[in-house]
């Protein structure tokens, strides 16, 4: 029997799956398909070979990392602590949630979870399956589980570590033990991990069998070598190419596109990567702090076992326009401040004071008493580096790195104007030929399909247009023959479409199949994204059918959650399905990496 009529009531294939089977095997021979029947037969007797390597790893006693990241940082902590069991001669395997099957877990016998919070605390996209597993009744007994998890979030989001608390409580829920306590670690978690990680360690140490252990070799000790030999901890120092602003005069947005020169680095990146950036704080915005707090800008203060200077301090280690509510309950309390301490008894006030004020804002409150600097630079975060979306492919531009960044600008309640930390550095302070200190955030979970055949859908209103100009450039220059559908999205057509010559060229070249913009006040009446998807949802559907992918790319809480919504919807008015079988649909998507998202 052909494969092409094959019939979903009898097969036990899913229709997305049967919808992929028949799509591949259309155009084949007789010959071509007599040889995939022989293959597929081949391959149905000989499954034991890989259930057994499985069965053979997750049944043992041994340590199972698993880490569900949306920017890459739990990847980070989850190798790092894989580093140390290694140098401690345990055996472990070490994850991504996105490539772990969840019906393993009743195999396991000692379990890290290392795991972020998404938006109002939604589990990340490579951690929705095992997260939403723990919550069915088809999830397992896990009498003989140990495990730990690490939960890293924002204090300054309401559902600080959500994800992470959902694991620890599912899975204690299920039977299995916590050999310590959970970690919720705020955005300076570096200085939180690693205690941690030796307390989790030596617990595992104290209950893992014998044969859970390897003796440690040099191989073991050694730091596993890196695509790039610069990161994080070791960036690489480049220097700004340009700065354009690419926003009209009369727009409400100061958007700029920023090119890097990377020559001398080796730094290699994908069409779907970040780009780290560490930034220093405004040397003006350090002098009025210090001058409000009525200090030494030369008094010593000790940073990381080391003394320098406040000026030094607040202007390369520590977050100065990123406020959040510990600083601001911290600060109350120690200049006794009665506004502020009253405000800190409300958290919900508390954090929308926090998210809408900077650093320099909570000291200009009235009735505080004075501070001294040792004790003021406690209550800081340290700085941490910005990750942007890279708008650019190195087929295309070579040694070089693009981004397309907004400079956030707004005025405080005394019409003060402040700025973004990156953001305005990388806009306004980083001058031509002035060096920015770089690094690559890989993300594996935002790539073009491997078949330059396969059509893709972008949606990517604002910024979030960024990937998406690296994926047509990429498409391009490998001379992708797949079919590339565009949705853009921002205020006016005249002063905020980014990137229109280069949209137009592609549309004149035909690698941009279809273009469609929503210019929100450009009418009476509101236009956005998901609007211009609904207007074309036959084909959409049919794209999806043909084996498109799925992209999205931009804020995480309003735009990704609606575009979200009204793809369910196009699934399910368009394929006749209810609600269940449109959300399962797409959940299949997501599964075989044709739904994936970039969004923060």
């Amino acid at each position: 029997m052909a494969f092409n009529n094959i019939s979903a009531l009898t097969s036990p294939l899913s229709e997305l799956q049967l919808s992929h089977l028949q799509q591949a095997t259309t155009d084949l021979t007789p010959v071509q398909t007599a040889w995939i029947s022989g293959y597929l037969a081949g391959i149905s007797q000989t499954p034991a070979t890989v259930e057994t390597v499985e069965t053979a790893v997750s049944s043992g006693q041994h340590l199972t990392i698993l880490f569900g990241s949306q920017t890459g940082n739990c990847k980070g902590v989850a190798e790092q602590l894989a580093d140390q069991a290694a140098a401690k001669g345990i055996t472990h395997t070490l994850i991504s949630m996105a490539d772990y099957k969840v019906k393993n877990i009743k195999d396991e016998s000692h379990l890290i979870v290392v795991v972020s919070t998404n938006g109002e605390g939604e589990a990340p996209d490579d951690a929705i399956d095992l997260h939403e597993f723990l919550a069915t009744k088809k999830a397992p007994k896990l009498d003989n589980l140990k495990f730990a998890v690490l939960a890293l979030g924002d204090s300054s989001y309401e559902f600080f570590c959500q994800t992470g608390k959902d694991f620890d409580q599912r899975l204690a829920a299920l039977g299995a033990t916590a050999i310590v306590d959970r970690l919720d670690a705020d955005i300076d978690y570096e200085q939180q991990t690693p205690g941690w990680f030796e307390k989790v360690l030596n617990k595992v140490e104290q209950t893992l069998e014998k044969g859970g252990f390897v003796a440690p070799s040099k191989a073991t000790l050694e730091t596993p070598l890196s695509v790039n030999k610069y990161d994080k901890k070791s960036p690489f120092a480049a220097s700004l190419l340009t700065s354009q602003k690419i926003t009209g005069a009369r727009s409400a947005k100061d958007v700029r596109h920023i090119e890097i020169d990377l020559e001398g680095s080796d730094l290699h990146y994908k069409v779907g990567d970040a780009l780290g950036v560490w930034f220093e704080n405004d040397p003006q915005l350090v002098d009025a702090l210090i001058k409000k707090l009525k200090l030494d800008p030369q008094e010593q203060v000790k940073i990381d076992d080391k003394n320098i200077s406040l000026k030094q301090a607040l202007t390369e280690s520590f977050e100065l326009t990123a406020t959040h509510p510990a600083f601001v309950e911290g600060y109350a309390k120690l200049t006794k401040n009665k506004k502020l301490l009253t405000l800190a008894e409300d958290k919900n006030k508390l954090r929308d004071f926090a998210n809408t004020h900077q650093i320099i804002d909570v000291l200009s409150k009235k009735g505080s008493k004075a501070v001294t600097a040792e004790k003021f630079v406690t209550l800081l975060r340290h700085l941490s580096p910005r990750l942007y979306s890279i708008a650019s492919s190195q087929a295309e531009v070579e040694q070089e790195v693009h981004l397309t960044v907004a400079a956030l600008t707004f005025e405080n309640e005394e019409g003060e104007v402040r700025q973004g930390g990156a953001s305005g550095f990388l806009a306004h302070r980083l001058q031509e030929g002035q060096q920015v200190k770089v690094f690559i955030e890989d993300n594996h979970n935002f790539r073009l399909p491997s078949n330059p055949e396969t059509p893709v859908i972008m949606v990517g209103p604002g910024t979030g247009i960024a990937p998406f100009r690296a994926f047509l450039q990429e498409r391009d220059a490998t001379e992708a023959t797949g079919k590339n559908w565009l949705f853009f999205g921002e205020q006016t057509f005249t002063e905020d479409f980014l990137y229109q010559t280069e949209w137009q060229g592609f549309l004149k070249s035909g690698l941009l199949t279809n273009l469609d913009l929503a210019f929100s006040r450009d009418q009476a009446e509101k236009i956005y994204v998901q609007d211009r998807l609904k207007e074309h949802a036959h084909e959409i559907y049919q794209w999806l059918q043909e084996g498109a992918h799925f992209y999205v790319c931009g804020d995480a809480n309003r735009m990704a959650k609606d575009v979200q919504q009204t793809l369910i919807e196009i699934i399910g008015s368009q394929g006749k399905k209810s609600l269940e079988d449109a959300e399962q649909y797409l959940t299949e998507l997501r599964q075989a990496k044709r739904y994936q998202r970039d969004v923060y």
